[in-house]
């Protein structure tokens, strides 16, 4: 199904901010700078796949095949919205870096 370009920008614009958030406090709380980088690949496989988390474990051949022709199968609409979460993920990062750097301790 494709989206709408006004429902692709909004959609660019929350995710970039929701991961900008978490990222952030994440970040702030567990005093790691790139914790939600690290853990946003995991994000995207929950968000893109509909296999339960468990059957990686138990059934990993046909969960993979899965997962792979999901991600190929991504429209370049999604695609972009996901990137987006993944700069806010970014600049989450090098916002909690920059002020560790200019003498804030958070937490």
């Amino acid at each position: 199904m494709d989206l709408l370009l006004p429902q692709v920008i909004i959609s660019m614009l929350l995710f970039m901010v929701l991961f900008f958030g978490i990222g952030f406090l994440f970040n702030m709380l567990l005093r790691a700078t790139w914790f939600m980088v690290i853990l946003y690949p995991l994000v995207v496989i929950l968000i893109v796949d509909d296999v339960r988390f468990f059957e990686y474990f138990t059934k990993p051949s046909e969960s993979f095949q899965s997962l792979l022709s999901h991600l190929l199968n991504l429209s370049a609409s999604d695609i972009t919205i996901l990137t987006c979460g993944l700069i806010g993920a970014i600049l989450a990062g090098t916002a909690i870096k920059m002020l560790r750097v200019r003498g804030y301790q958070m937490f």
